[in-house]
C-alpha cells in the first residue's frame, strides 16, 4: 500500500512507513493506510504485537511541511476547515493505537520529529537507537503540536518538560528521552532491529487477552477515579481467569514449567 509497508509474520504485525526520500514525512496515503491496517490487525486474533518503524535511516520527520505553502491560496475559513479535518483524520489512528488491545512497539531510528513524537508517545513501548533524536518542531512553523502529543507528552515525561519540548523546538537525544519517560530503551544502532524483533517475539509469545487488559487499565486509569479503577481491575482479572492461558500459566506454575500461551 502506498507509504506504507506492512509485513505480518508468527504472530508479529510490521507497519513500516515508507517515504524514505521524505524522511518518512506523513502523507494524507499513509494516514489512511496506517488507518485501515490498524483496524485490521485490531480484528485479526493471529497478530498478537505490532512494531511500528520507518524505512531508511529515520523513524519519523512529522507532516509535510512542504505542502502547506498551498495554503497561503486558501481564504481563512478554508483553511482552517482544512487544517483541522486534516488533524482529526490523523487523530483517528492515534484512538485506534490506544484502543487495540494488542501492544504496539515504536521502532526508533534517526528523527522522530512532530508527529514522529506523537506515534512513538502512542506505541506501549519505546525502543531508540543511541543516535536517535526527538523534536517537537511545531513552534518553528509557527504553530501548536498536534497528533495527540499534548495528550501523551505530559503524562509521559511530566509537564514541564512537555512545556519545554512545545515551547523551544529543541532536538533532546534517545538518552534524554529515555530519562525523561518517553523512551524504555535505548541501544546502540547496530543492535536495534534484534533488540526490537526479541522484544516483539516475547509479547507475542504472552497471554495476549492479559496483556490486552493490561493495556487498557493503564490507559483508562487517568478517566477514573479510584473506586472505578479498581473495580475494573477485579472486572478484568475475573475475564482473564476464563481464558486458556490463565489455565496454562497456572498449570506451568505448578508445574514448575515455562508457559506455552496461545493468546486465546
Amino acid at each position: 500500500m502506498a507509504d506504507l509497508d506492512v509485513t505480518i509474520e508468527g504472530g508479529i504485525a510490521t507497519l513500516t512507513m515508507h517515504r524514505p526520500e521524505a524522511r518518512n514525512a506523513l502523507s494524507n496515503e499513509m494516514r489512511d493506510a496506517l488507518s485501515e491496517w490498524l483496524h485490521r490487525i485490531e480484528r485479526d486474533d493471529d497478530v498478537r504485537c505490532v512494531v511500528l518503524t520507518g524505512s531508511g535511516d529515520h523513524f519519523m520527520s512529522g507532516g509535510d511541511v512542504k505542502g502547506f505553502v498551498e495554503l497561503e491560496a486558501m481564504e481563512p475559513d478554508e483553511r482552517w476547515s482544512y487544517m483541522a479535518h486534516r488533524i482529526h483524520d490523523l487523530h483517528t489512528v492515534m484512538f485506534a493505537m490506544r484502543r487495540m488491545e494488542k501492544p504496539i512497539i515504536a521502532k526508533v531510528r534517526g528523527a522522530a520529529a512532530g508527529a514522529g513524537v506523537s506515534f512513538a508517545a502512542a506505541c506501549d513501548l519505546v525502543v531508540a537507537s543511541d543516535d536517535a533524536f526527538f523534536v517537537l518542531a511545531y513552534v518553528n512553523i509557527g504553530t501548536s503540536p498536534d497528533g495527540s502529543s499534548t495528550w501523551f507528552l505530559p503524562k509521559s515525561i511530566g509537564l514541564k518538560k512537555a512545556m519545554e519540548m512545545a515551547m523551544l523546538g529543541d532536538r533532546h537525544s534517545a538518552a534524554e528521552m529515555r530519562d525523561a519517560g518517553l523512551v524504555n530503551k535505548v541501544v546502540a544502532a547496530d543492535d536495534l532491529d534484534d533488540e526490537v524483533d526479541q522484544l516483539a517475539r516475547r509479547l507475542a509469545d504472552g497471554p495476549t487477552k492479559a496483556i490486552g487488559a493490561a493495556k487498557r487499565l493503564l490507559t483508562t486509569s487517568w478517566e477514573h477515579q479510584m473506586e472505578r479503577q479498581l473495580q475494573l481491575e477485579a472486572e478484568a482479572f475475573a475475564d482473564c481467569s476464563l481464558t486458556d492461558d490463565f489455565a496454562e500459566g497456572v498449570a506451568a506454575f505448578v508445574g514448575k514449567r515455562p508457559p506455552h500461551f496461545t493468546g486465546r
